[in-house]
């Protein structure tokens, strides 16, 4: 299947399940992880056909998406002589794709680069959209660029080699698109398990057409693509409180859909029994719905280093009951804080 990502600064397809042969009358940097290249690496070198092809290797995780690696992979592209017209391949999750698109975003002021994505996560969410960047001490992708790129290709058979946590904590980013944006979608979910092969083709599917509407009205997130943060702003907080090594990104992003449910339900736009429909299709999944916050004060001071935020007002996605969405501002910091206590025990 191939679905177009209709852009009018540069347009591009996903393709899924159709990656035969990469064709490229260039030199190629493959960017990847250990893990990756151990399983995959020889299936991705023989798919690609070009001048040059040069693999680098670079620890993956979210306490590594630095300005360390960031450089260590610009250092490599040097060594190799690359081009105006070189291709970074980003062959790995969402980490690895967001560093890869970053760096090819500012070597020698941008070249381009395909995705090639490992992960359920980075199938579904973080290889389509063209967001790109790194982490730093204050906060969670801050530094960064919109840098679409030139193709993606989403094989699920690199999902069969998926850990179960790995796997799962992708579902986290399906679930949000459904709650969000297709009640239908939600419903399909509750009653259909993505361990069948077809069903997972038709969730990646699902998923990557509705990003890609989304991503098509709004590029640079003025609007609608920031509902896709829905469960964000709750946890890049918990990612940066744990210093990005305790949980995975949809773990994070599970346990902020928790909270953003809660706030929704305060707000008497969600109904409880709504809510515990969202939590038991986390559930399913083996997510984390639960955190403890340590100091109610400083969790609520992180918000502002969200890149959500303007002009000191915190911009929270809430689900305006399952399959709708709502975007609010100006909420009261005692309504705030009472959420986030009843997260402390």
């Amino acid at each position: 299947m191939q679905i177009n990502i209709d852009l009018k600064e540069k347009s591009y397809i996903v393709y899924i399940d159709e990656l035969t042969k990469i064709e490229l009358d260039t030199k190629v940097v493959i960017v990847t992880n250990p893990t990756v290249s151990t399983l995959h690496i020889k299936t991705i070198l023989s798919k690609i056909n070009a001048l040059e092809c040069h693999v680098v290797t670079v620890l993956d995780g979210e306490k590594y998406k630095n300005i360390d690696t960031l450089n260590s992979i610009l250092e490599e592209c040097f060594k190799f002589r690359c081009d105006r017209k070189s291709v970074l391949i980003a062959f790995g999750g969402g980490v690895i794709g967001d560093m890869t698109g970053f760096a090819a975003s500012i070597y020698q002021r941008g070249i381009d680069f395909i995705q090639v994505p490992t992960t359920l996560l980075a199938q579904v969410d973080a290889s389509v959209g063209g967001k790109t960047g790194i982490n730093n001490q204050y906060g969670k992708n801050l530094i960064g660029a919109f840098w679409q790129p030139s193709a993606v290709y989403c094989e699920t058979v690199f999902l069969k080699t998926l850990p179960s946590r790995e796997f799962n904590a992708g579902m986290a980013e399906i679930i949000k698109m459904a709650i969000t944006f297709d009640k239908d979608f939600f419903e399909w979910l509750e009653i259909n398990s993505l361990h069948v092969d077809d069903n997972l083709q038709h969730a990646i599917e699902k998923s990557i057409l509705i990003k890609a509407d989304v991503v098509s009205r709004d590029v640079r997130e003025e609007g609608i693509r920031a509902v896709l943060n829905y469960g964000h702003t709750f946890g890049h907080v918990i990612e940066n409180e744990t210093k990005y090594s305790k949980y995975l990104h949809g773990e994070a992003v599970s346990i902020g859909i928790v909270m953003a449910n809660e706030l929704a339900c305060k707000l008497d736009i969600l109904s409880e029994s709504e809510a515990k429909r969202v939590k038991k299709l986390l559930l399913k999944y083996s997510l984390p719905v639960t955190y403890k916050i340590q100091s109610v004060d400083k969790f609520y001071d992180r918000f502002y280093l969200d890149k959500k935020s303007l002009n000191k007002k915190i911009k929270f996605i809430l689900p305006h009951s399952i399959g709708n969405f709502s975007i609010k501002e100006n909420l009261e910091k005692e309504i705030l804080l009472n959420i986030l206590r009843n997260f402390t025990c």
